[in-house]
């Protein structure tokens, strides 16, 4: 519960600030009228202070927890099958699956696209979800997925497609920086129409994790030990491969690439609540969303112009890796 009451506070918190100088009286009246249709005097806050607080930042930060919470569980979900402390939701392709579309859909100029859903989103999601297909396929030995399989088979697909996307951008070098942009992962520009586009996909998704903790915490004692106690391995591995994979590519066909949420936050979280992921899904999913909305709060407050607040990710997620891999050389652990 003070988990849920601080992130409301931090949301709070980025809503109000921004490089647009908004006092918190102002942005309370307007939250009140605006969210709850309470009757609040408006005199005195002009409309473009109304628009920026309901149409760019409250919208901005709901997306950036959204996202950052979605990442953080599929990376909590895809650690726990993989029994990998490495893993995120990036290590099967989708970020590279997504990028090829994204950049294609930027290239050809599909600025139309369906239900009034950009062109490069649309792209960007097939992609993502192509890339899962093609990957699941490549591992199947019949009825089953072997991790090791799934995980060589996915970076041997992410690596060829990231070389037909570095291809692309270098034939039409006129679309290489709005590539490059999309790439480092960025809030700026979404609103509500971008959240409710993801939003059906993240809860579907969240759901079926939630639902697979108890299995997740049984596999952790092996898959023949989990077998041995009526788990059905593959079926757990299918659904948080579809769970996870389909929440990631809504997330990342909208924000582009956030790197290191899926693998800093469910560590910090695992360090702080231990591996059973009854606690630890939920926790991931309370600290990642809070995570990146502080993130994109930094990246679009302290600088003159914006910065992609994937960069930002990966200034806090760089060292906290070196960190794991320092761990592992002195022969320590992830739990």
């Amino acid at each position: 519960m003070l988990s849920v009451l601080i992130c409301i506070g931090i949301m709070y918190f980025c809503t109000v600030t921004g490089v647009a100088s908004i006092s918190f009286m102002d942005v309370n009246r307007i939250l009140a009228h605006e969210i709850f249709h309470l009757d609040i005097n408006m005199e005195g806050i002009s409309s473009g202070s109304i628009a920026i607080i309901h149409n760019v930042r409250l919208p901005r930060v709901v997306l950036g927890f959204t996202a950052g919470a979605a990442l953080a569980i599929c990376g909590a979900g895809f650690q726990g099958i993989f029994r990998n402390p490495m893993a995120d939701p990036f290590v099967l392709g989708v970020s590279s699956g997504a990028a090829l579309g994204a950049a294609v859909g930027i290239v050809f100029r599909f600025g139309s696209g369906f239900l009034g859903i950009n062109g490069v989103t649309l792209l960007a999601f097939a992609g993502a979800f192509a890339t899962i297909l093609l990957v699941y396929n490549i591992s199947r030995i019949g009825k089953k997925v072997p991790v090791t399989t799934l995980l060589l088979s996915g970076i041997a697909v992410s690596q060829t497609l990231t070389a037909v996307n570095s291809i692309l951008m270098i034939v039409n070098q006129q679309n290489m920086n709005q590539i490059m942009f999309w790439t480092m992962g960025s809030l700026n520009g979404k609103g509500w129409k971008q959240l409710l586009m993801i939003l059906p996909y993240v809860i579907v998704g969240i759901l079926l994790l939630l639902a697979s903790a108890r299995e997740l915490d049984i596999l952790l004692t092996g898959e023949d030990t989990a077998t041995q106690l009526g788990v059905n391995v593959e079926l757990l591995k299918k659904k948080v491969l579809f769970a996870s994979s389909m929440i990631t590519a809504a997330v990342i066909s909208v924000t582009g690439i956030i790197g290191f949420v899926g693998l800093v936050v469910p560590h910090v979280v695992r360090m702080i609540t231990g591996p059973k992921h009854r606690k630890l899904m939920p926790l991931s999913l309370l600290f990642g969303g809070t995570f990146l909305i502080i993130c994109d709060t930094a990246a679009r407050s302290f600088a003159a112009g914006e910065i992609p607040v994937g960069i930002i990710t990966a200034i806090c997620g760089g060292p906290f890796f070196l960190y794991l891999l320092r761990k592992v050389k002195r022969g320590g652990n992830f739990s």
